[in-house]
């Protein structure tokens, strides 16, 4: 069995699964874990976004699906030349990772025969279910159980740790120029963490607001989690937009409850590691009952002076 994985989430999963052995290609995002990202890239931006402000990474996103339909490409040769069995894809986001239908145009023009395996997770339920669908795609179904039993575990211990917690009206901001709410699985995350999610909606696209919009909501916390960006990008991000944050959450940035996380590992992606995620919220929410989450992953933001 030979694996190409065109997202990051589903490296994730793949390793997850005991797996890594038949990856034999990942995408140019993919970072986590180490030792499997010695493996050919088969994918890269359109564009460099190293140095771009996130209002220019918006403008760089909008302006390659204009004149391209995509974000990223696929390197065709270095693809044919892996003769996968399986390859992972999403159908979900566009921006977010080399989309199903891009990868059946590139094996259509080489020849590639391969099965597409779509990983489209809206919701929590389908994050787990995506990795009984890896596991099937790789002839071994059987892995699933451990994986998805544990994970589960794990969120039950989170919730039965809050579930009689008085539930925080949590505000996430999942980009800033423009600015985001969160959708998919991350108003989930804020419910299962103890949370009352106050913008978003579980299972649906993340959505452009503005900060008008958002501004008379008065959260108790603020989640500060640009897509794609680690803790350190999101904070220098969030101090880059510092007055517009202050003014819709005067009173969660005055209280030491708005926070900087690490989105990129622990809340974009509908893999295994978004179960870390719900542990990270739950220690933020409600330290007094979950463990505190590791500076690395998570730390309070207030402004610059």
């Amino acid at each position: 069995m030979r694996i190409v994985s065109l997202l990051a989430s589903g490296t994730e999963i793949v390793d997850a699964l005991g797996l890594g052995e038949s990856l034999v290609g990942i995408s140019h995002e993919c970072d986590h874990p180490p030792h499997l990202l010695d493996r050919p890239r088969v994918s890269r931006p359109r564009f460099d976004p190293e140095g771009l402000t996130s209002g220019e990474i918006d403008a760089a996103v909008r302006q390659a699906m204009v004149e391209h339909g995509s974000v990223y490409e696929i390197d065709g040769a270095v693809l044919e030349g892996l003769d996968p069995d399986v390859i992972l894809t999403q159908a979900v986001c566009d921006v977010c990772a080399v989309p199903t239908d891009e990868v059946q145009e590139a094996l259509g023009g080489r020849g590639i025969e391969a099965e597409v395996v779509s990983l489209d997770a809206h919701t929590i339920e389908d994050i787990l279910a995506s990795i009984t669908q890896v596991a099937r795609a790789a002839g071994d179904p059987d892995v699933a159980r451990d994986a998805g039993g544990s994970l589960r575990r794990r969120l039950d211990a989170v919730q039965a740790a809050v579930v009689d917690a008085d539930p925080p009206r949590v505000l996430g901001i999942e980009w800033f120029d423009p600015p985001f709410a969160p959708g998919h699985w991350v108003p989930e995350m804020v419910e299962l963490a103890g949370g009352r999610n106050l913008a978003g909606e579980a299972g649906q696209p993340s959505r452009e607001v503005s900060w008008g919009e958002i501004g008379d909501l008065d959260p108790d916390a603020v989640l500060l989690m640009p897509c794609g960006y680690g803790l350190e990008a999101a904070r220098a991000d969030a101090d880059a937009h510092a007055k517009q944050l202050a003014r819709v959450a005067p009173r969660a940035v005055g209280e030491g409850r708005a926070w900087v996380v690490d989105a990129s590992s622990y809340f974009n992606r509908s893999g295994p590691r978004f179960v870390t995620g719900v542990e990270i919220l739950g220690g933020l929410l409600h330290p007094d009952r979950l463990p505190a989450p590791d500076p690395a992953v998570a730390a309070a933001w207030s402004p610059p002076a």
